[in-house]
């Protein structure tokens, strides 16, 4: 749950949090039994409890399909993050990856941590895999080795133009974009979306974690990690890392605008992604983190914090995004909140001020044009209007405490 000073601060956060730490006991009391899907379901809540979370509501065999295709990316992922392996052994590993998710001998030890025990008892995930439908298994393949390629392209090339950082962001995270889409259409729940608009949803995702994790990757051991396009940096600083130190405080905030400026480039692709799906399981588990992408680049923009140390969302509020996200509309409230929080935090003064503000409009125009924008809706911009003093904040907290407990002990007679 999150942290005692915070719920005070946010006493509205409790009750979403409460929900949602019931809802990972119940995830965890549904792992199956069979020794390798119960090891990729645990280790799906390992290395992304929220995403675990959010497939348990689909269907069993889309459920299945979209763990294994998240652990097989996970596992290549790891393989690409790993800056210990030298570039001569790490790009054959990358380009024949779809190969090796069919070999349930194959691991290789990299990684740390979950991630380390995931590569080491990979063939867990070999095993899941060769379960599935011939469908799911024809698009993960498909993926993962045009994903390992890419992968393996830019371990021996820069990022150096925008050109370059889309096509680096579409093999790391469009691609996803364009599986999930494909493994959606396999399972007879949806349309196959185009190509295009399955990759702006996984190009906005993967730009808000590029931008809110710059300093993890410039300080990374032994080797700094750099994503961000020179053809952006390089009008503000000489060298990338140049960002994280002080004196360049100004210029470091403007070129954080600068990228935040081009993700919001996707947005309007992924409101007709979202607004196209129908089955109520698959818009969540879409529509939930593109929110959160949203509200994180809020958080970042003009944000000096992000060259000091973590930014990201509170885990109140994304308790409260995962409560609330079930309809379009709800998106819609959403994108139109973080984007007018977003909007009021832009300086005139900014080099890019003027595109800035062009974008946010347009995401705000399509907000407002879906009706959604009700007097009745939750705000996730107003949250401290209801004037509790601190006694009756402890108070609430000490009730809900006791609620939350009670849940907590009467939740196996529940299930």
């Amino acid at each position: 749950m999150g942290s005692l000073g915070a719920i005070l601060k946010h006493p509205d956060d409790f009750y979403p949090l409460l929900k949602l730490k019931i809802a990972a006991r119940h995830a965890e009391k549904q792992i199956p039994s069979e020794p390798h899907w119960a090891f990729c379901y645990s280790m799906l809540h390992k290395v992304s409890r929220s995403f675990g979370l959010v497939i348990q509501q689909l269907g069993p065999q889309l459920r299945d399909a979209v763990c294994i295709f998240y652990l097989v990316l996970r596992a290549l992922d790891t393989v690409e993050d790993d800056t210990s392996i030298s570039t001569e052994v790490k790009v054959p590993i990358l380009m024949a990856f779809h190969r090796h998710i069919y070999d349930n001998d194959w691991h290789f030890s990299c990684g740390t941590k979950e991630y380390k025990v995931l590569m080491d008892e990979f063939h867990h995930v070999s095993n899941a895999f060769l379960d599935l439908g011939s469908g799911y298994k024809e698009a993960i393949e498909d993926i993962t080795m045009r994903m390992g390629a890419g992968m393996a392209k830019f371990i021996c090339k820069e990022v150096e133009t925008i050109d370059d950082y889309d096509e680096y962001c579409h093999y790391v995270a469009g691609l996803v974009g364009l599986g999930l889409s494909k493994l959606f259409h396999a399972s007879g729940a949806e349309d196959l979306a185009t190509d295009s608009l399955s990759n702006s949803m996984g190009l906005f995702l993967q730009k808000t974690n590029i931008i809110r994790d710059y300093l993890e990757d410039i300080n990374e051991i032994p080797k700094s990690r750099m994503f961000w396009p020179r053809q952006i940096w390089s009008k503000y600083v000489d060298k990338l890392e140049d960002l994280k130190y002080e004196e360049n405080s100004g210029k470091a905030v403007q070129c954080l605008n600068d990228m935040v400026t081009n993700a919001l480039l996707h947005v309007e692709d992924c409101l007709k992604y979202m607004s196209d799906l129908r089955d109520p399981a698959i818009f969540r588990f879409c529509a939930i983190p593109q929110i959160v992408s949203i509200g994180t680049l809020a958080l970042c923009y003009n944000n000096i914090q992000v060259f000091r140390g973590v930014v990201k969302m509170r885990r109140g509020l994304t308790a409260k995004v995962i409560d609330r996200t079930n309809t379009m509309s709800d998106v819609y409230g959403a994108f139109f909140d973080f984007s007018c929080m977003l909007k009021s935090k832009v300086d005139n003064n900014d080099p890019n001020a003027t595109k800035t503000l062009s974008r946010l409009e347009a995401i705000q125009k399509i907000c407002k044009n879906s009706g959604a924008l009700t007097t009745k809706r939750k705000s996730y911009i107003i949250e401290n209007e209801s004037g509790y003093n601190s006694t009756l904040i402890v108070i609430l907290f000490i009730i809900l405490a006791i609620l939350y407990a009670y849940l907590s002990s009467n939740l196996p007679n529940s299930l």
